[in-house]
């Protein structure tokens, strides 16, 4: 009861500080929230246009159900602070299925491991779509063995807000052996968001978010930018950092940029699927879900990162998910992975907002501090594909996350 007692209010103190992170620096960390946000918003509510049915639009659909529950309330709390208020209730909501009654000691590590996470990304973590994912991936990851259906609801909603669960999402029908619920469970809430956008008229846009990120150019942030990044810090002719207007981002460009960028594509889409391979094999061959389905989920969540030619701070929330079920699955095993992910993110943070405009001017310390993220990015990525690689056939089961 005392343990419980403590992390909840350590829960309260890391929101409060997150929050007040995002509205230091002249909203530095939370941008995205308080102008494109909150401009997207009031477009909709406006009755001007609705990004994503009347025009394309860079996220899923469903991104439009934060966003504009927020604005709803832009009478009553400010917009920005209402996001911070939003993410915190979700992830309230998650962090009470995950704690329970504070028994388990598995669960209240990871539950540490979330706060310190949280703590560690700052505002950017939770000013942006994917903080509002984060809490409905980590439910949704709990519930899939107790409860698959819903579990795929939820792991089905947070992709429809924004693309990364759906790695989630195949580790669970890899590694769930009630699949068709998994299945069925993702196909009910794909039909249902498809419908309301058919008949919105919305069906010419509707996968218009797919299109623009295979379009994309290299983002600085990304891990293969980094060899551009030093080339660029060396005066190499034509590499260099350029802002792009429309995708609102900065990208970078140097030699052979063109075919690096036309590689990356096929690279995400064969390395998801070499990884998604292995997983089969070892769920065929008799790997339980506790042995599988956390380094699964890790790999595929970091092969979206690590293979990807965008890359962004938000983006690191991403690893929080899988590595919370690690540690509630197997504590001892996932201890350090934990570590290298709250290193990970504290250098994330470091780097945005606080050095970010160094970085644009190629200041050494500042690029050095991306590549060292990155390559520690890589690290965890072969720690969890050799894992994955390495899993026995069969294992015993030594606890259920649904517990």
């Amino acid at each position: 009861m005392l343990r419980r007692t403590w992390v909840w209010i350590a829960f309260v103190l890391v929101h409060a500080v997150v929050i007040w992170l995002g509205f230091f620096d002249d909203h530095a960390a939370s941008w995205d929230v308080d102008q494109l946000y909150r401009w997207w918003a009031g477009l909709t509510l406006g009755g001007d246009v609705m990004p994503g049915i009347t025009e394309d639009w860079i996220y899923p659909p469903l991104a439009h159900l934060p966003i504009l529950l927020v604005g709803a309330l832009r009478g009553v709390v400010d917009y920005t602070l209402g996001w911070g208020l939003l993410v915190t209730a979700l992830d309230a909501a998650a962090f009470a299925v995950l704690v329970g009654r504070g028994r388990s000691r598995g669960r209240m590590i990871a539950a540490w491991f979330w706060l310190a996470a949280i703590l560690a990304l700052g505002g950017v973590g939770m000013f942006r779509l994917d903080g509002v994912t984060v809490p409905i991936a980590v439910a949704g990851s709990l519930f899939l063995v107790g409860r698959p259906w819903l579990g795929s609801v939820l792991l089905a909603v947070a992709t429809w807000i924004k693309v990364w669960p759906a790695a989630l999402l195949a580790a669970a029908v890899i590694a769930v052996r009630r699949r068709l619920a998994v299945v069925g469970g993702a196909a009910a809430v794909s039909a249902v968001v498809v419908g309301v956008v058919l008949l919105a008229g919305g069906g010419p846009h509707l996968l218009g978010f797919v299109g623009d990120q295979t379009s994309r150019g290299l983002q600085i942030e990304a891990p293969v930018s980094s060899a551009y990044l030093l080339l660029a810090l060396a005066d190499v002719p034509g590499a260099r950092i350029f802002y792009d207007p429309d995708l609102i981002t900065f990208q970078i460009t140097g030699p052979s940029v063109d075919t690096v960028i036309m590689l990356m594509t096929p690279v995400l889409m064969l390395g998801m699927l070499a990884i998604a391979v292995i997983g089969a094999v070892k769920a065929w061959r008799g790997a339980s879900f506790v042995a599988l389905f956390p380094p699964l989920a890790l790999a595929l969540v970091l092969g979206f990162i690590v293979l990807n030619k965008v890359g962004s701070p938000q983006y690191m929330t991403w690893l929080i998910a899988p590595v919370v079920v690690g540690l509630a699955i197997d504590r001892h095993r996932w201890l350090r992975p934990a570590l290298l992910t709250v290193v990970i993110l504290a250098l994330t943070q470091w780097l945005f907002p606080f050095a970010y405009d160094w970085l644009l001017v190629l200041w050494p310390a500042a690029v050095l501090l991306v590549v060292l993220r990155n390559v520690m990015l890589l690290a965890l990525f072969a720690w969890v594909v050799v894992r994955l690689v390495r899993l026995p056939a069969r294992q015993p089961v030594r606890l259920r996350v649904s517990e």
